[in-house]
């Protein structure tokens, strides 16, 4: 997909050799304030999220041998459906780079529809269908690789409210439109009435707007919200957050989360086996489970500057054969992803059960 349209590619489907094989940005109108402080609140926002997180990294690489678009989009939309479905909190989508690089221009905001990369195409639809749907024709211009995106099942996770539901939180996207006052900015937040918030705000933004339990669409200002407190105070899943990394260390190494991941899972033929009702994971705040390509993180690691040399067994806290008694020779990507999903959902539990975090519906 680097050098061609993918309707031209005619690579075989991406396949596993194994089960396992492989912010919202704000910023205030205020003159004492520069870009970058406004940028480091964001992250620092994201990074004093107080309950666990889990987190999946998978290869661009998984886009790349698709043979076409359609088909690539079809696959996108399976890792986005497994994310929510396991109530996934952020997906890393990275490359295998030697050396770390600049991450800028892999985001949902490029336009060029030419010779857009595997790894920038997941990452667009990820984003895509995260975002609530009368937010998406704001925040995302038309473009190309979106084209088949009306086939995919939608997400319909907590925060995709309809017009008639109300919520104690909503997503929402800041208006050019004139507010009441200097200091409040309009938000359009999918109701029938837009709301105001005690903020100016650029037009354009993504944010994460209280609505109170009162039903009337008032004049009153809302306040904004990070966008882990809908989780943090009433444990609603609000989405996952979409992370692009130049290779596996990267992915370790530029945690969003304060204290970085201080659990990470390695998923491979060559790991170890073990039932999922007798897999005792320890106490975690922030959980990193790491899949990989056609060739496994064998090549992932080997192709990494930082690790090469490296045994996985070094590099993840636990390396694990998920599926050892498969039936085919080969599991795609997006199956790999959904089978482990599924096997670690009940040792995660354990674990939420035990810090007394408890996932409410």
């Amino acid at each position: 997909m680097a050098k061609k349209k993918r309707d031209e590619v005619n690579a075989e489907p991406q396949i596993l050799n194994h089960g396992n094989g492989g912010s919202h940005e704000t910023k205030k109108k205020k003159k004492n304030k520069t870009r970058e402080k406004e940028q480091t609140k964001v992250l620092v926002d994201d990074a004093d999220i107080t309950t666990p997180t889990v987190s999946i990294a998978l290869p661009g690489s998984i886009i790349d041998n698709t043979q076409s678009f359609e088909l690539a989009t079809r696959l996108a939309g399976q890792i986005a459906r497994a994310a929510t479905i396991f109530r996934i909190d952020e997906v890393v989508v990275f490359d295998n780079k030697s050396e770390s690089a600049n991450d800028s221009h892999v985001t949902a905001e490029d336009t060029g529809d030419e010779n857009e990369s595997g790894t920038a195409f997941l990452i667009r639809i990820l984003k895509y269908l995260e975002t609530p749907q009368y937010l998406r024709k704001t925040l995302f211009p038309k473009h190309n690789s979106l084209r088949f995106v009306g086939l995919l099942p939608p997400l319909d996770a907590p925060h995709h409210l309809r017009k008639h539901e109300w919520a104690p939180y909503r997503e929402g996207v800041t208006l050019p439109q004139p507010a009441p006052s200097s200091a409040t900015t309009l938000v359009d937040v999918g109701l029938s009435k837009n709301v105001v918030i005690d903020e100016a705000l650029e037009p354009g933004k993504r944010v994460t707007v209280a609505m109170g339990t009162d039903r009337q669409l008032d004049d009153e200002p809302h306040q904004i919200v990070s966008s882990s407190k809908p989780t943090e105070e009433a444990g609603m899943y609000w989405g996952y957050k979409v992370r692009y990394a130049p290779n596996i260390s990267s992915v370790i190494n530029n945690c969003p989360y304060k204290g970085g991941y201080d659990y990470l899972i390695g998923t491979s033929e060559h790991g170890h086996v073990v039932k999922s009702s007798e897999l005792e994971l320890p106490s975690f705040r922030h959980l990193l489970i790491a899949f990989g390509g056609v060739a496994g993180l064998e090549e992932c690691i080997e192709e990494d500057k930082n690790l090469k040399g490296k045994d996985p067994r070094e590099v993840f806290s636990t390396y694990l054969n998920i599926c050892p008694h498969q039936g085919s020779r080969t599991i795609r990507t997006e199956e790999a992803v959904f089978i482990s999903l599924q096997y670690f959902q009940e040792p995660i539990d354990r674990v939420l059960k035990s810090s007394n975090y408890m996932v409410k519906d």
